[in-house]
């Protein structure tokens, strides 16, 4: 079983209610024991494997479960009518990827453009949500989480790889990679970063029409920018974008609303 590495906010880890509201009965936490982590990846195991049938080697017992798991804070969100958990996100500090031996980023792009800003880089993947919770208001609690734990560690940058499922042939993938072109033209200043395995979205038909997937539009929606073309996920079947979010550029609106 795996056990949580020592954090600069394990002291947050031993909180029994973070971040609670009253109306809908869930709270927001951090895992703080090898039990709440197995809840954690026995959520992702249902949705990545069950419902979008990504394919894991390594799955054992029903959970999806990684090397970076032990190094990383994962945002938990519970419904204490059920006591069941329905929402996470985890999050690697630029601390602790040093000790687990980089980010889960620089197995799908090259980090090296980030060089100068990997003290102050915090990574966030492995999102998903319950089915039956899927109205934004667990997508919200997660995201305050992460701005609250960005505003006490005093990062600046936020790293992700934004996933977009390939059973419709790439019809998806190729609208997002139009979006992505429109913001790194827009936004020269920031690093543009290379897929170590290259999904050729280029050679697409770029014609269909398709929606950008909500948690990608959330992310451009907060400010942040796809800094690069995807690379392939084999195990999930997906064309990963990379997404980069300056603090310093959040939108207004969220400012506020997440207090920074």
């Amino acid at each position: 079983m795996l056990e949580l590495a020592p954090s600069r906010f394990a002291n947050l880890r031993s909180e029994a209610l973070w971040q609670d509201d009253g109306k809908d009965g869930l709270q927001l936490r951090l895992a703080a024991t090898a039990a709440d982590l197995q809840a954690v990846q026995r959520l992702r195991y249902e949705i990545f494997t069950e419902e979008l049938h990504a394919v894991f080697p390594d799955a054992e017992q029903g959970l999806d479960s990684d090397h970076f798991d032990s190094w990383c804070e994962h945002f938990m969100v519970v419904d204490r009518h059920t006591d069941q958990v329905v929402g996470t996100y985890r999050l690697l500090t630029p601390e602790n990827a040093v000790a687990a031996g980089g980010y889960y980023s620089e197995q799908e792009f090259d980090l090296g453009p980030l060089q100068d800003i990997r003290p102050s880089l915090v990574e966030v993947g492995r999102s998903c949500i319950h089915a039956n919770y899927r109205t934004g208001r667990v997508i919200m609690l997660l995201w305050s989480g992460i701005a609250a734990l960005m505003r006490v560690g005093g990062y600046r940058y936020l790293l992700g790889c934004a996933s977009v499922s390939l059973r419709d042939d790439g019809v998806t993938a190729a609208e997002v990679w139009r979006c992505a072109q429109e913001s790194m033209a827009n936004n020269t200043h920031m690093p543009q970063l290379q897929p170590i395995h290259h999904y050729p979205v280029e050679k697409l038909n770029s014609t269909l029409p398709a929606r950008i997937p909500p948690l990608i539009k959330g992310y451009l929606n907060l400010g942040a920018i796809i800094c690069g073309a995807p690379a392939w996920d084999p195990d999930f079947n997906t064309a990963d974008f990379p997404i980069l979010l300056d603090l310093e550029q959040l939108d207004a609106r969220y400012r506020k609303h997440f207090n920074l």
